[in-house]
Formats: structure tokens, sequence, C-alpha cells
């Protein structure tokens, strides 16, 4: 008897592990996917960026080994490795007082 309660009280605390889950939070994934299509994509080249944002306000001239360059627009800054995009970054919103 007391070796089928313990099987019993094994199997409920492995069950148990098991139940425990953390809570993925996905509220801000609708709002990323938005973003990512008004920002240049990792990949895009110079050409393919300037066809479809325009032309930047400022442009950084290449730096380092490779060369790293950097456009900056309104809302994002794009940064790229020879002539295709590494990262485009969001810039940060000013909270007005």
């Amino acid at each position: 008897m007391n070796m089928k309660l313990a099987v019993l009280v094994a199997s409920a605390l492995m069950i148990a592990g098991v139940a425990q889950a953390d809570t993925l939070l996905v509220e801000k994934v609708d709002e990323t996917a938005a973003a990512s299509d008004a920002r240049p994509s990792r990949g895009m080249t110079m050409v393919r960026v300037e066809r479809r944002f325009g032309a930047p306000t400022a442009k950084q001239a290449p730096v380092g080994d490779p060369p790293i360059s950097r456009w900056e627009y309104g809302d994002f800054v794009v940064f790229f490795e020879y002539d295709r995009v590494l990262h485009s970054v969001e810039r940060p919103r000013v909270a007005n007082n």
C-alpha cells in the first residue's frame, strides 16, 4: 500500500512540475510586426532602402573593417555593412512635458 501511495505522490509531483509554465507576453508582437514594415529589414540593399523610404536626412560615411555606415531618417536609423542593411532601429520618442 505504501508503495502505491509513493508512486501516486511521485506521479502527482511530476505532473505538477510539468503543468507549471511561464506566461509569454505577446502584446507587442503586432506592434513589432507593424514596425518592421515601417523600417528596412536586414539584408536590403542601399538602393532598395532609398527607393522604398526615400533619401535619408543624413548619411555617415563608412567606418572600420568591414565598413559600417549609417543613414538617418526621421523615425529610424539604418546601419549598413558594405551595401546591405545590418540593423535598423527606431529612434527613441521624446516625451512632451
